[in-house]
């Protein structure tokens, strides 16, 4: 196994870790969001998706051939602009209160993004006899 794929297994493990961390913190409202506890808010559940891709993803990897390859690129361009648009929803201000960033934020987005770049260095090798 290359060290791409390796290096790609575990940054889909720390995506999986991530939804669990805390994401956001409204002080006025004493409320600590994580990517599966969004109780108080609309923001939904996104983890659940996260998560799922992020399986799916790891499945992937571990893959011979080319077709898995690049349905893996597909998947993990998915995780990362969704991890994109999680940073983005969960970090806006509203009415004047800017809530504070948790570290499960920031190492969901740049888990995904570490994906998206070790999908891009798997060159989809097949098994030698």
């Amino acid at each position: 196994m290359s060290k791409a794929k390796i290096f790609g297994l575990l940054s889909v493990a720390v995506v999986i870790i991530s939804v669990f961390l805390p994401w956001l913190t409204v002080e006025s409202k004493h409320l600590i969001f994580t990517g599966i506890d969004t109780a108080g808010s609309r923001f939904g559940e996104p983890g659940k998706l996260s998560i799922v891709v992020a399986v799916v993803t790891g499945i992937l990897f571990l893959l011979p051939g080319k077709v898995g390859a690049r349905f893996n690129l597909f998947m993990a361009a998915f995780l990362a602009a969704w991890s994109f648009r999680n940073f983005l929803l969960f970090s806006r201000c509203e009415m004047g209160e800017c809530p504070d960033r948790g570290i499960g934020l920031y190492l969901c987005l740049v888990g995904a993004i570490a994906v998206f770049v070790c999908v891009l260095f798997t060159n989809g090798e097949t098994k030698s006899k």
